[in-house]
């Protein structure tokens, strides 16, 4: 790209400077020519006075002499064919300047043929002669001046642009190796924008195109991860329903089967759509809640936990998908059957406020000793993924509520879910961002 900017600078600003350079190199020689015939015009009138006064011969010569030109460059040609002086031109050329004032060039030179009328009808021609040297005086040197002129507008213009090349060739090539960089799967590569508004533009979309990359990769993982927790449910379901036996225990395990199946479904069904889509869905909250709890009521009998389900006796709407809000229920009352022993009694409560809704499950249970750990993701002190806690969480910001755990009333862990319903716009997640770029900090290609 260098080379060829060079090329371009050195032919535009070749052709310019040979437009403008011909004619003045043209003049510069005109002028020099009207600079030497003006001279010898000047030469010419120094001989008139004495024209004037006499015809001798003699006299004439003695004139010319005393002239700055002399005889060598000045001659008079009187009537009756007499020359004084040493004449460059035929009769000729002469006669034909009887009239008026003429150029004729001769050898080395131009000669200047003027005219005089003298007095009693008597006439004469003034042959001045210009040498050629003289023509040319300072022509070389104008043109030698404007060769060396033209020689400089080129070489100025092929470094201003391989300047300006050089610019365009830095930025692109930077913004060529972060695309191969992020292509390599370095998500934290980032360009300076540099260069040209055009490649400035460029690199400000190549930045955001990889922060948006990094975005959805994490969050694809982050659905990967969420979509593979709620399979933790139906197993943990099974694996507390493996030695009861009857009736009930059957019905229990076809239950957990089936809710097994669904989930594989759901992460097949995700894996195959290109990107996670945001669907605009509301449930009814009281009813999600109402057949999650038929769901565990049984195991719950079996292993003899007293539970109870405050608040759900009517119609409460939250601005999210049914599936969503019964596998965060799911968790949240997994990890009650998971960490706590058989016989501990829990409660579910859904509470509604003035633009909020609140699902609260407690338990009786040991409790959690570091409730703000527990709600980082992938922080576990049982064995688990850590994943239950934040997959709440990240239900109830999406509406721009949240999670708390803090000790229930029941002596244990109590975690209350919030979700908003005004409509109030989600904080957006910055972590998200930097989880995708594992942790380090951004690295800018200069």
């Amino acid at each position: 790209m260098r080379r060829s900017l060079a090329l371009v600078a050195v032919a535009v600003t070749a052709m310019v400077a040979l437009a403008f350079l011909i004619p003045l190199a043209v003049g510069v020689m005109e002028i020099a020519e009207s600079r030497a015939l003006a001279d010898a015009e000047r030469q010419a009138a120094t001989i008139v006075p004495a024209l004037v006064l006499t015809d001798d011969v003699a006299a004439l010569e003695r004139a010319l002499a005393t002239t700055p030109a002399g005889v060598s460059r000045l001659a008079v040609h009187l009537s009756g064919g007499r020359t004084v002086g040493r004449s460059r031109v035929g009769p000729a050329d002469v006669a034909n300047a009887a009239e008026r004032a003429r150029t004729v060039p001769v050898a080395n030179g131009y000669v200047l043929l003027r005219p005089v009328a003298l007095g009693g009808g008597r006439s004469a021609v003034i042959e001045a002669y210009a040498p050629e040297a003289d023509a040319k005086k300072g022509v070389s040197t104008s043109w030698a001046v404007l060769t060396g002129v033209a020689v400089t507008l080129v070489v100025g213009s092929v470094v201003v642009a391989d300047r300006l090349g050089a610019r365009v060739v830095r930025a692109a090539r930077r913004l060529g190796q972060a695309a191969a960089a992020l292509g390599a799967g370095d998500l934290s590569v980032r360009i300076i924008p540099d260069g040209p508004p055009e490649l400035v533009a460029a690199g400000r979309a190549f930045n955001a195109m990889a922060d948006q990359v990094a975005v959805l990769l994490a969050a694809e993982r982050e659905l990967a991860a969420d979509l593979s927790h709620r399979l933790r449910t139906p197993l943990t379901a099974l694996r507390l329903n493996l030695g009861g036996s009857g009736p009930e225990a059957e019905q229990q395990r076809r239950l957990a089967i089936d809710r097994l199946e669904h989930a594989v479904d759901e992460i097949i069904e995700a894996s195959r759509r290109p990107a996670r889509r945001a669907v605009p869905a509301g449930c009814d909250a009281a009813l999600v809640l109402c057949e999650r709890l038929a769901f565990w009521s049984a195991l719950a009998e079996d292993q003899g936990r007293p539970w109870q389900l405050v608040g759900a006796d009517e119609t409460t709407p939250v601005p999210v998908a049914a599936a969503d809000l019964g596998a965060v229920v799911d968790a949240l009352l997994g990890n009650v059957f998971r960490h706590t022993p058989q016989g501990t009694a829990f409660r579910v409560t859904l509470h509604r406020g003035s633009g909020i809704v609140g699902v609260l499950v407690a338990d009786a249970g040991p409790g959690i000793p570091d409730p703000e750990k527990a709600l980082r993701r992938g922080n576990s002190g049982a064995g688990s993924t850590g994943l239950g806690l934040d997959i709440a969480r990240r239900l109830a910001e999406s509406t721009g509520g949240g999670v708390r755990v803090e000790h229930s009333a029941l002596g244990g862990t109590g975690v209350n879910l919030w979700l908003r319903t005004d409509g109030r716009a989600a904080a957006p997640r910055r972590g998200l961002l930097r989880r995708a770029r594992g942790g380090a900090a951004t690295s800018p290609v200069r």
